[in-house]
């Protein structure tokens, strides 16, 4: 077998892998994947689940329960159980998702340890992610120290946001030290781009917005599949209503936390990223399908909220897109969930929508008539666009 890429995705509860052959391929299209799976820490118990490329398993097992978090010792555990499924492959390079870049790594970059020092400095950012994230790149090295460790990353793709767009109304000087708008799930918003631009060219040169949409939440406006406006900022903390995080909040009521009940930043941190959103509202869970079989009315009342959002949020960036030609949904949520994209598309009926077909066509597209703007369903591949970053380091 040739050489291997391997692409790691280190989150909060899970650890999202994908192998893929080293080739002259270099469009994420074009890379041939070899497995793909996770390591699901919110299951119970743990399990270690791979595919092939036809989709079908060719691993399924429990994970030991000493062994750690995701991205420490499950990785070591991984690259053990994979062994036989890579054949004689040698991993030769490690494309690693990671959140927050600021605007220093705008593009893929090796994981030196000077650069994993660095991008320490940014954990405070995005505090459910670049942790772990980070820590899986340090383990890796060690586990597979002959590859070529590389960092991908999810702001690199909103460098494109004009600095109007990019600045909070604050003090200039904080500005210049780093506080503006960034966004994130760029490697997804990428794939999508490149994925439109396949199966609508037309669509893909015009005004769409794509709407990533899982337990982390947020929308991107691109014209000609470039970034022009996106929901969060210089956190993924801000924007859309997520699993456990709050969304967009008036930033007096972190004053009031603070002054009032006497929280501590610690406190507040853990309350807006991890007790909130979904879960904080219905009481009940942050997983939408737990919500969505639930018949409670504080869960009725979380999905409310969380649809009521995404349309709100489609509204003003249409504002900056100057009218829509098309919107494209992915994530857990946007492709698995058809009344979701139905009561967000009925809520959009003033902009033209008209109700999907809960079933994509063969390009994705669930467009009830060919009228009104185009709907679409593209299911989310970054590990493909990490490998594709990694290739060209190779």
């Amino acid at each position: 077998m040739n050489d291997v890429m391997m692409t790691l995705n280190a989150g909060s509860s899970t650890l999202k892998f994908a192998f893929f052959e080293v080739s002259s391929a270099v469009s994420p299209e074009d890379l041939r994947l070899i497995i793909r799976g996770q390591i699901d820490e919110s299951s119970t118990p743990r399990r270690l689940q791979a595919f092939d490329r036809e989709g079908r398993i060719v691993l399924d097992e429990p994970v030991g329960a000493h062994l750690a978090t995701p991205s420490g010792d499950l990785l070591p555990h991984l690259l053990e159980r994979s062994r036989s499924l890579i054949g004689s492959g040698t991993v030769v390079a490690v494309g690693h998702r990671i959140v927050h870049g600021a605007d220093r790594y705008l593009g893929p970059t090796v994981l030196s340890d000077e650069v994993l020092d660095d991008l320490e400095g940014l954990d405070s950012l995005a505090p459910l992610h670049q942790p772990q994230n980070l820590a899986a790149a340090r383990m890796a090295r060690i586990a597979i120290p002959q590859a070529l460790h590389v960092g991908a990353f999810d702001t690199a793709f909103h460098q494109t946001i004009s600095q109007t767009t990019r600045r909070f109304g604050l003090p200039r000087q904080l500005e210049q030290e780093g506080l503006r708008r960034f966004g994130f799930h760029g490697l997804s918003y990428e794939w999508l781009t490149r994925r439109l631009a396949i199966v609508d060219p037309t669509l893909a040169a015009g005004r769409v917005i794509y709407a990533h949409l899982g337990s982390g939440a947020s929308l991107c406006a691109a014209r000609c599949g470039r970034s022009v406006d996106t929901t969060m900022g210089l956190t993924a903390l801000d924007g859309l209503v997520m699993s456990t995080r709050c969304g967009a909040l008036d930033p007096g009521v972190v004053l009031h936390l603070l002054s009032a009940r006497g929280m501590s930043g610690a406190e507040i941190t853990d309350l807006l990223y991890k007790k909130s959103g979904l879960l904080g509202v219905s009481g009940l869970s942050g997983d939408f399908r737990v919500l969505m079989s639930s018949p409670s009315q504080d869960a009725m009342d979380a999905v409310d909220l969380f649809v009521f959002r995404i349309i709100r949020e489609i509204g003003a960036l249409t504002a900056t897109l100057g009218g829509l030609d098309g919107l494209v949904f992915t994530g857990g949520i946007g492709e698995h969930s058809p009344e979701v994209r139905q009561r967000v598309c009925s809520g959009l009926s003033w902009l033209g929508f008209e109700a999907p077909s809960s079933i994509p066509d063969s390009n994705g597209r669930v467009n009830a008539s060919a009228s009104g703007p185009a709907i679409y369903v593209i299911p989310a591949d970054e590990e493909r666009t990490i490998a594709a970053q990694v290739r060209t380091l190779i």
